[in-house]
């Protein structure tokens, strides 16, 4: 019999290679850049492969959720997940770039659905809220990817080596650690998407997670450009280091904040960190003011994914992993348009004025948090 905790150890572990795997893509996209010859546009278009393939991946992962156990499609798609970050590294024209790409994006979907049905299972075993550090180890992983990114770039390691080490990795822990995930999580209720007029639960929540999404694959994808090209920083990841520190230091501090100011309050503050934020790396685009912006960034974004997949999964409509599922549509949707419609604004204008869009996205979780919590009151 394993117990809870063991559970719990090795669900983190995945959480953890999950932000190691993502973080390593991220940190070497100005490399990705600089080896193909991309200008903004180009590598915006070149981006739009992630949300294209994470939404070819969205039905397959709740049809595999909802069908079989959870634990199964997680530990596939994390390796497969490996797989398609190795074949990345090996690109070497724009179509295989492009395809490599789409199915690191699929199968990136496959298993954030499942570890995150696992995690929403498991945490009802609990009798103290324990989300929120799940999703802090992704950000611990996060943190671990880009300072071995940083480390690499700095002895000149090339991306070939650098993301087929990773991708080892990752087969090998998912291989061994399949053994200790749940099992039996299936839900026999709410596993088929009603076609009807919107649910007002699920829909607000989307909208939600739609303005982090753009807020968070934004930052993924274009705070090492910024620091390269706006703030001409030479090792550019630092920008990305400090995003995800703080974004990792709020996800494990969110269950305490949460439990002491409540939901409500802790998206306004959300709110009001991503927005401050932004504006002090945009107004003041220096390297410790655009730090410090950064890390106000990722403090306030990290905590409204952990919050809105947790009150998905209270959905009365939907079991917890196709109410995950749906709600994934509109983040995907935001990835989708987030990282391309900044490279876009940034080859039409530039790169500081582009990063507005990050400030307006904070500025509405206000008043759609609002709107959610009113009509939850109405549930009661």
């Amino acid at each position: 019999m394993i117990s809870n905790n063991k559970h719990r150890f090795f669900l983190s572990l995945f959480f953890f290679i999950s932000g190691l795997s993502f973080a390593t893509w991220a940190s070497r996209i100005p490399t990705i850049k600089t080896a193909f010859g991309f200008n903004e546009a180009e590598l915006g278009s070149v981006l739009l492969a992630m949300p294209v393939g994470s939404l070819i991946g969205l039905p397959i992962s709740g049809w595999l959720v909802s069908k079989y156990n959870s634990r199964v499609p997680l530990t596939a798609g994390y390796a497969l997940n490996g797989l398609s970050l190795a074949l990345i590294g090996f690109a070497h024209n724009t179509f295989s770039l492009l395809l490599a790409i789409t199915l690191f994006a699929f199968t990136t979907r496959i298993f954030n659905i499942s570890v995150n049905t696992q995690a929403l299972t498991l945490s009802k075993r609990f009798e103290k809220k324990i989300l929120g550090s799940f999703h802090g180890f992704w950000s611990i992983g996060g943190i671990a990817g880009i300072a071995l990114s940083t480390f690499l770039l700095a002895l000149n390691v090339s991306i070939e080596y650098h993301f087929a080490a990773v991708a080892l990795l990752m087969i090998v822990i998912s291989a061994y650690s399949y053994q200790f995930l749940l099992k039996g999580d299936r839900s026999e209720t709410g596993n088929k998407i009603v076609l009807s007029k919107p649910d007002p639960y699920i829909f607000y929540l989307g909208i939600v997670v739609f303005l982090c999404a753009i807020c968070e694959g934004g930052m993924f994808d274009w705070s090492g450009i910024y620091f390269q090209e706006v703030l001409d920083v030479k090792i550019f990841t630092y920008g990305y280091l400090i995003f995800m520190t703080f974004m990792a230091a709020s996800r494990f501090l969110s269950d305490i904040i949460i439990g002491r100011f409540g939901m409500p309050k802790t998206y306004i503050m959300s709110a009001v960190f991503v927005v401050s934020g932004i504006c002090m790396a945009i107004i003041y685009p220096t390297f410790w003011t655009a730090m410090i912006g950064f890390s106000l960034v990722g403090f306030g974004t990290a905590s409204i994914i952990p919050m809105s997949y947790a009150l998905a999964g209270q959905s009365k409509k939907y079991s917890p992993g196709m109410a995950i599922s749906i709600i994934a549509t509109y983040s995907i949707t935001g990835m989708l348009l987030g990282p391309p419609l900044i490279g876009y604004l940034a080859h039409a204008f530039n790169l500081r004025v582009s990063f507005i869009v990050f400030a307006l996205c904070g500025l509405l979780l206000v008043p759609i948090t609002r709107m959610f919590f009113r009509h939850q009151a109405t549930l009661k």
